[in-house]
């Protein structure tokens, strides 16, 4: 994992609020949801082979 994962997701955390923000003050609270969905589904899809390799090791650890 590098910095450049968390760059990726600070740029995400940071276009969803102000995309979700836009679109609830014209009135569209539904697709402001979408969107934080969107961007929550779009990050974990980033996360989850990173934590699935920490799992791995800590398995790998712990079996003798």
């Amino acid at each position: 994992m590098g910095v450049s994962l968390i760059f990726k997701i600070a740029a995400v955390g940071i276009l969803v609020t102000i995309l979700g923000q836009v679109l609830k003050h014209s009135g569209r609270e539904e697709h402001a949801f979408l969107i934080s969905l969107a961007g929550l589904v779009l990050v974990l899809s980033w996360v989850v082979p990173y934590i699935y390799e920490l799992f791995q090791t800590i398995q790998s650890l712990f079996v003798f």
